[in-house]
């Protein structure tokens, strides 16, 4: 019995070592394959037609403004303000009437003064692979500057890059760790998936949809 146990423990760090191998390996492929990619000055980023916005809940839980969601509206107007965007594309989810991504985002930022023609919305944007791959597939877009923050534009354009979208990123301003240590700990599980999604699973987009031209 005793010996069970033992192979058992044996086995299950085995397990646990290769799922953290797993991990590290994922995170450090996606970070250092897009580091060129990814900006922090607006007068450093080369101007694009496209800013692709990832869509984030404007309000959290507890009833607080959401920093991500605060955050990348800032990055986006300041994008749009400098001229190194044309166009904003929001990209984000609705699943229940009272819940809608792209539609707060862009009442935002026609608050900031953002004309309502620079604005497209993408309500398919359930998930960031979704996003990426509809830029290109739905909106005709292959060249596009993401905005989000920095940990989440790193894997948002690690899919662009073997989706063939040439993309850049320009990173919002992040949010402080205690704020955000939930978050940043998912998204070391959501860089695996995103691996796994594109190199083992295939996946595709939730949905595709006609053909959308932005001009």
């Amino acid at each position: 019995m005793f010996l069970n146990y033992k192979r058992l423990f044996k086995r299950t760090g085995f397990v646990l070592a290769g799922c953290a191998l797993l991990i590290l390996f994922c995170n450090y492929w996606i970070v250092t394959s897009t580091s060129l990619q990814i900006f922090n000055e607006v007068e450093k980023i080369p101007p694009r037609k496209i800013g692709l916005v990832l869509g984030s809940s404007k309000i959290l839980v507890n009833g607080t403004d959401n920093l991500y969601f605060t955050y990348r509206i800032q990055a986006a107007y300041a994008l749009y303000k400098s001229q190194k965007v044309r166009y904003l594309l929001l990209s984000g989810e609705n699943p229940i009437k009272d819940y809608n991504e792209p539609e707060d985002m862009r009442a935002a930022l026609i608050t900031r003064g953002v004309p309502d023609s620079c604005i497209v919305l993408d309500y398919a944007g359930f998930r960031t692979l979704d996003s990426m791959v509809r830029c290109k597939e739905v909106f005709g877009e292959d060249s596009v500057t993401v905005i989000s923050q920095e940990f989440h534009n790193q894997r948002a354009i690690f899919i662009a890059n073997k989706k063939g979208i040439n993309a850049i990123g320009f990173n919002a301003r992040n949010v402080n760790k205690r704020y955000s240590f939930k978050t940043r700990v998912r998204e070391y599980f959501a860089r695996v998936k995103c691996v796994l999604d594109i190199y083992v699973l295939h996946t595709s987009p939730k949905f595709s949809g006609p053909m959308v031209s932005i001009e």
